[in-house]
């Protein structure tokens, strides 16, 4: 898999270099940025993380001003020499907050950590906007509401979903099942001609095994949540990505 990773790194314009110290901010119940994470920066690299409560259910718009309070509160943490980027991987809080409050999120940990500041959400963006990327296939586990919000957060990027699919978690629990062999067998169910790249959005989605596969399967581009983030750290990190 490490050669898979370098590669696609180099793909887009991302060459291993130093190790990174990342100021790692998930929801509470999220197993798998931290260490999918790691394996996308350069060997040696590690997290500070930072796990932000939230109830069972999914986020919502009316859970997510409490959860954002506590994350904020939490970053506080941050304002440490030794951690070098900070990197908020609450996909699904982006996309509810739209464009312009991620935005402004992105600002308020800037000034209260004092470090360049990466989101999920936006890195998605950016991730396919960088490939001309227009018309995409997109697999997630949200339900109904958020997907309707992700969508239109990529629409304002000018990026299209033609094709969907989603695991339709109902709860945490559902969520923290789902395996790297599910989301690639719907990843391949969704994934159609007219589409110019896949992504799989969320966190939590386990991708790192199955990136390299599916993009020779497909012959274009596969992206996820967690690699997009990493990619863009390790950039804001060396001070190519605006604060």
């Amino acid at each position: 898999m490490a050669k898979l990773i370098i590669f696609a790194m180099e793909m887009m314009g991302v060459h291993m270099k130093d190790a990174l110290h990342v100021g790692l901010m998930v929801p509470s119940n999220n197993t798998t940025m931290e260490r999918e994470l790691t394996a996308w920066l350069p060997a040696g690299s590690t997290c500070a993380t930072q796990r932000i409560p939230r109830g069972k259910g999914m986020l919502t718009q009316e859970t997510l001003p409490e959860y954002m309070a506590q994350a904020l509160k939490l970053a506080e943490a941050f304002d440490d020499p030794r951690v070098d980027v900070v990197a908020y991987g609450c996909t699904a809080a982006g996309f509810i907050s739209g464009p312009s409050g991620d935005k402004a999120l992105q600002r308020s940990l800037f000034n209260i950590t004092g470090k360049n500041v990466v989101t999920t959400a936006r890195s998605m963006v950016v991730a396919l906007q960088e490939i001309g990327a227009t018309k995409i296939a997109l697999v997630t586990p949200y339900l109904d509401t958020v997907n309707t919000q992700l969508k239109a957060f990529l629409a304002d990027g000018g990026i299209t979903v033609k094709r969907f699919n989603s695991f339709y978690a109902q709860n945490v629990d559902e969520l923290g099942r789902i395996e790297a062999h599910q989301v690639a067998k719907l990843a391949r169910e969704t994934m159609a001609d007219d589409c110019e790249a896949m992504f799989i959005g969320c966190s939590q989605l386990p991708t790192a095994e199955i990136l390299g596969d599916l993009e020779r399967e497909f012959g274009r581009p596969a992206f996820s949540s967690i690699q997009v983030t990493a990619r863009r750290a390790q950039l804001a990190a060396e001070g190519r990505v605006a604060a």
